[in-house]
């Protein structure tokens, strides 16, 4: 099979924490002069969580980078945190506070008048009102205004300071043209009600996207500080950072495991939820693995580490999820584009409605406000935020339950996928040996054959023998001692237990023994055509053995495969199982959960060309695979889904990992697509609506500044809210515990 031509990918990264973006026409700034930079392959910046991802082929200076940002009017802080609430000398609920008590005398009289009640401040009042709103708390506009003309662009700042200087400039100019010739009308209200709404909105919409990253925190909050190292026998207290593979940390009772590792002493049950999303804890014993972040139960664990730092897979998670939250959606791309030329067609239509109410009444003071109006009602604010922030609380959420996506482009595709192929070994089955069933002859008793198998089998690490021995474990059964153990290579294994000479082994040992099957012969045939793996137990020794029993070994197919298939089919997506598998195998798996829709004895390439056969039928198609042999099909498919309990592989080749082995899991993903993607949609539905409906309305003098002013504010709260909505998302199975 000939290997696609892939174009390079670039391997160098740099992520800055950028400050002073309010709207896309910003982000998309930063990003144009990050791009300029020599040496950038590609720049990305979330205004949601205010960070820009910078990839390049070479190694890029910091200070390039920065230096680009600054030139652009914005800032660049040292730390990159996600969406790290930016520090004011003031807080800024008291200059909120402090812009409603200033404003609240200059608006009173317009709320009063509908009462009947007409009232009106001192024109002098007013001024000393509105003076401090609109060059102390509305400095911020001016600042931010003056460095996008300086980069020659326009955002939301820019649309502010506009159309509250006109307010304020018009007011000015009638308070001190009438002065003395009694009561005039001003429009202090509008431009002092206009900056404090707007900061509001600002503090509002800041708050909520600080929400939107709480799974990184809680992710980040997972990662102790310390660990407890045993060096020679004594335990000692050390950073994290100090530690290195092959170490061995203990962890007490209510602890955090600071490393992934190996369990080498002790045992206790593990909390691993915040990492899987698995509710119960899990019991670790010597040989089990656990992973950094979770939270130890009762017991005293020993663990060697295998993995530290960056490497572990509390920090890969991050990193996914971090990478996600980062990533452009498809659809984001678009709304960059108009937003690019949004502020220049704004600036456009307010300069129109002006020029065209002096031509229509003569009315110049009346077009100003009108003006003010269209500036005011049109910011791109909530078009920049509908898309990040929805990918930031669906990958958020999705985490928290154990669904990794890694980026925003598998969200938006997932929603459509209305086909689902899956392996069968280790994805849809257990992917080791169980033990099926067991049978016993005329005369033996069942358990017995169980008792006698297991004993000979004390001590083997053949996959059937573990098989045997976590069944006899589960049952809790005695075993008889066994000695003079031999094994028959090829056949099976041979002991003396209870003074009996026993084998246990294949079809072929049976037959060589000269053994009758009797009535099990036929059990024996039609368990081999569902391909699964039978064993016998003889006793005595050929010519002269008989048989006292059989044992059944097949994979079994996981706890909760068919009612995720169920749920699949449920909401009209095909099912599909594709394996390497014999024939008899994948019948008997496909059966017992429902699949028509399977390919037995299919190569890995094979796997990946039936994937994409189907793409080509028009299909969206997700493949779960787990395994180093389904990568192939995973790269292959619209949506790669991998199961964390596989190879690593399969993770990296995936698009989306599922951290634990539940396969409703896959149902939970596409589930959690659908609503992201709705949210995506509705937040850009009416984000485009405020300013489709509002600038019309403003335009014919239908809007007061003041109501424009509280429209924008609330058009960007309502777009960051209606994503924070998506927290309240839990899987299927969540929702009916």
């Amino acid at each position: 099979m000939a290997t696609a031509q892939t174009t390079p990918t670039p391997n160098h990264e740099i992520t800055l924490q950028v400050g002073g973006m309010t709207c896309a026409s910003c982000s998309s700034r930063v990003e144009k002069a990050l791009l300029k930079v020599p040496g950038v392959e590609s720049a990305v910046v979330n205004l949601a969580t205010e960070r820009a991802s910078i990839h390049s082929f070479i190694a890029v200076p910091r200070a390039a980078l920065v230096n680009a940002v600054e030139a652009a009017g914005y800032t660049v802080s040292n730390a990159v945190e996600p969406a790290a609430p930016t520090t004011n000398r003031i807080p800024e609920p008291w200059i909120v506070a402090a812009g409603a008590v200033l404003t609240a005398p200059l608006v009173a009289p317009m709320l009063l008048s509908g009462l009947g009640i007409h009232w009106m401040l001192e024109g002098w009042v007013q001024w000393v009102l509105a003076t401090p709103i609109q060059f102390v708390l509305g400095a911020r506009f001016y600042r931010e205004a003056f460095k996008a003309l300086r980069a020659r662009s326009g955002n939301m700042d820019l649309l502010v300071a506009l159309g509250t200087s006109a307010a304020y400039g018009l007011s000015v100019y009638l308070l001190f043209r009438h002065a003395g010739h009694g009561s005039q009308h001003l429009y202090f209200e509008a431009s002092a009600a206009v900056i404090t709404l707007v900061r509001l909105g600002k503090w509002l919409e800041g708050r909520a996207k600080r929400q939107t990253t709480e799974a990184i925190r809680a992710l980040n909050a997972l990662r102790p500080a310390t660990a407890h190292r045993l060096r020679d026998g004594q335990e000692q207290q050390v950073r994290i950072d100090s530690l290195v593979v092959g170490d061995l940390v203990r962890v007490h009772p209510g602890e955090r495991v600071a490393v992934d590792g190996q369990v080498t002493d002790g045992t206790s049950d593990v909390d691993e939820s915040l990492i899987t999303g698995e509710s119960l804890p899990v019991a670790k014993h010597a040989g089990d693995r656990v992973t950094a972040g979770a939270v130890n139960g009762d017991g005293v664990l020993t663990v060697q580490t295998t993995a530290v730092g960056a490497e572990t897979t509390l920090a890969r998670i991050v990193r996914l999820v971090e990478s996600a939250q980062a990533a452009k959606a498809p659809i984001q791309r678009t709304v960059d584009r108009v937003s690019e030329v949004f502020v220049p067609v704004v600036l456009g239509v307010a300069l129109l409605t002006a020029v065209g109410w002096i031509a229509w009444s003569g009315d110049w003071e009346q077009s100003i406000v009108n003006a003010v109006a269209v500036l005011v009602i049109a910011c791109p604010c909530a078009l920049g935020l509908a898309t990040p922030t929805a990918i930031m609380v669906g990958t958020g959420v999705a985490a928290r339950h154990g669904i990794l996506i890694k980026d925003a482009l598998a969200l938006e595709v997932a929603h459509r996928v209305n086909t689902v192929v899956f392996d069968k070994t280790g994805t849809l089955t257990q992917g080791h040996p169980a033990l099926i069933d067991f049978k016993a002859a005329d005369g033996v008793e069942s358990i017995e054959v169980l008792r006698l198998a297991a004993a000979l089998q004390q001590g083997s690490d053949h996959p059937l023998a573990r098989a045997v021995d976590q069944a006899v474990r589960e049952r809790g059964l005695e075993l008889p001692p066994a000695s003079a153990l031999h094994a028959l290579p090829g056949r099976g294994v041979s002991g003396v237990v209870n003074g009996v000479l026993l084998c246990l082994g294949s079809s072929r040992l049976t037959r060589e023994s000269g053994a009758d099957p009797g009535a099990l012969g036929a059990v024996a045939q039609a368990v081999e055509a569902e391909g699964r793996t039978v064993s016998w137990l003889l006793a005595g020794d050929a010519p002269a053995a008989r048989v006292l029993g059989l044992l059944a070994f097949g994979d079994p197919v996981k706890a909760g495969a068919a009612s995720a298939i169920s749920r699949l089919k449920a909401q009209g997506v095909r099912v599909v199982m594709l394996t390497g598998d014999n024939p008899g195998s994948a019948t008997a798996v496909a059966r017992e959960l429902g699949i028509e829709d399977f390919t037995a004895e299919v190569l890995p390439v094979d796997k990946a060309a039936l994937v994409r056969r189907l793409r080509e039928q028009g299909r969206v198609v997700a493949m779960v695979g787990d395994g180093i042999n389904d990568a192939p099909a995973l790269a292959a498919a619209d949506v790669g889904i991998a199961m964390a309990t596989g190879t690593d592989v399969a993770m990296e080749t995936a698009a989306i990992t599922l951290m634990r082995g539940e396969l409703n899991l896959v149902a939970d993903a596409l589930d959690i697509s659908r609503r992201t993607s709705a949210t995506l949609w509705r937040g850009l539905f009416w984000a485009f609506a405020y300013n489709v409906i509002g600038m019309p309305l403003a335009a014919f003098g239908l809007l007061n500044p003041v109501i424009a002013g509280a429209a924008m504010a609330l058009s960007s709260v309502s777009v960051v809210g209606n994503a924070l909505l998506l927290r309240r998302w839990r899987p299927h199975k969540a929702a009916h515990t």
